[in-house]
């Protein structure tokens, strides 16, 4: 499938020139003939992917370097898994995972311990800024080797339009294209515990701080995992102001299996507004496509 992915980068580029601000999309995504589309998307960025095929059903902007915001924790994820480290080990906060760049809030007090793979299902599904940090920091050879390792994991998937400059995305300077962050989804897709920690819908941990065990409940970021409207498989919210609101996503709509990428929303609801504006779009597309067949 990255195969695939990588493919409809060459694609991509082939018709960016047609592809206006209002987007492009396919007007038969089984012919592969291309008009303008306009579905009203706010995102800066925006890519829709047949996961199966790899055909570009909507593109827009999508070779452009941007801000990624917290979707670097799915690349944090792939590298904590991949590392082989015990998930069941004990990681405790430090100041040191205190965001000092942004100055963003967590519920995580320093002191708090928690399992690594505590840590990680609340970096994926609450974008836990401190859990991220912490798994970064307690990886062999701390930050740095982790920063390293991220952008190695890059490469070797393709990503070759990304650089990853820290493990929570606080930093303007983590950077992807929508057609690079369609083969991250790819890949973390075939992650199971990713999948399932991406799309719980809420979390209870309990932290063991000096002062006392404390229970904590976190929700995830996208809303759209508690709809009934969407089947979703993977799921990621970013923001930080130079990135704008993003979302990506693995979903089926229509029986299709879709990874779509959706960076620097200018509203705090538009992700959410241009993901339902494309399911309804493809739900009418592929419905129309039924009946002519």
């Amino acid at each position: 499938m990255i195969t695939l992915l990588n493919a409809a980068k060459v694609y991509i580029a082939s018709v960016c020139t047609l592809t206006l601000l209002t987007g492009t999309a396919l007007a038969d995504p089984t012919q592969g003939s291309v008009r303008r589309v306009n579905l009203g998307i706010k995102s800066a960025l925006a890519l829709v992917i047949d996961q199966e095929t790899g055909e570009v059903l909507y593109s827009k902007n999508t070779n452009e370097v941007a801000p990624i915001a917290s979707i670097t924790k799915l690349m944090t994820a792939i590298v904590i898994i991949d590392s082989g480290l015990p998930l069941l080990e004990s990681i405790t906060v430090e100041r040191a995972d205190i965001d000092r760049y942004k100055g963003s809030r967590s519920k995580l007090y320093v002191g708090t311990s928690l399992m690594r793979a505590e840590a990680l299902k609340l970096a994926l599904m609450a974008s836990e800024n401190r859990a991220a940090a912490a798994l970064a920091r307690t990886y062999p050879g701390g930050k740095e080797a982790f920063v390293d390792a991220m952008n190695a994991k890059a490469f070797e998937l393709g990503m070759l339009n990304s650089r990853f400059v820290d493990a929570t995305g606080l930093r303007p300077e983590n950077v992807s294209t929508a057609s690079d962050l369609a083969i991250l989804v790819e890949a973390a897709h075939t992650y199971p515990l990713i999948r399932d920690y991406t799309t719980a819908a809420s979390f209870a941990v309990e932290s063991r701080t000096r002062r006392g065990p404390r229970v904590l409940r976190f929700v995830n970021s996208n809303r759209l995992v508690r709809s009934s409207r969407w089947e979703i498989g993977l799921s990621k919210t970013g923001y930080i102001s130079e990135a704008g609101r993003c979302l990506v996503m693995q979903s089926r709509i229509a029986d299709r299996p879709l990874i779509i990428v959706l960076l620097d929303s200018w509203g705090k609801l538009t992700r959410i507004g241009d993901a339902n504006r494309i399911r309804r779009w493809l739900e009418r597309e592929f419905s129309t496509l039924s009946v002519r067949g």
